[in-house]
């Protein structure tokens, strides 16, 4: 179910939400168990347009979830600030609600992962095709195909 946001002069752009999406260090994925228990993770995630990316092991809780249930929502938060004299947090920030799947051809979990280590490990770029190698089989890739991106901006006090 998608809300209304509540305060709507907080309320930013989806190409503002894109930015901050691209600028945060990382996401906080939430997916649900089986017996309806939140589950959140962080995860380091690139995008490709409206989808985003990431990668991690091929078994373990975040991933029991994900073969049940695909449905995800990521936050992403950055430049948070505290204000002296205030009591108040300034932040920006994105939401996004998705349906997650696996990536499964070689060529395209290649292409993937080369994202991501080009958004956090440029400088390493050079030992891509190496480590790709050794760690391919051992690797999942996801993509979230993003079907709501809202954004969010607490600005300074005057």
């Amino acid at each position: 179910m998608q809300y209304d946001m509540r305060r709507k002069d907080r309320e930013e752009t989806k190409e503002f939400a894109l930015e901050v999406i691209d600028k945060a260090p990382f996401g906080v994925m939430a997916t649900v168990d089986s017996d309806g228990t939140p589950y959140c993770v962080p995860l380091s995630f690139a995008r490709d347009g409206e989808t985003l990316i990431f990668h991690g092991a091929l078994s373990g809780h975040k991933i029991a979830n994900l073969d049940r249930e695909g449905q995800v929502c990521v936050s992403f938060t950055r430049e948070p600030a505290f204000p002296e004299n205030d009591f108040t947090v300034v932040y920006e920030s994105a939401v996004v609600t998705g349906t997650a799947e696996k990536v499964t051809g070689e060529e395209e979990k290649i292409r993937c992962l080369r994202l991501i280590c080009e958004r956090f490990t440029p400088k390493n770029m050079a030992a891509f095709d190496g480590e790709t190698a050794k760690f391919l089989k051992v690797t999942g890739v996801w993509k979230i195909r993003m079907e709501t991106i809202s954004g969010k901006r607490r600005k300074p006090p005057r």
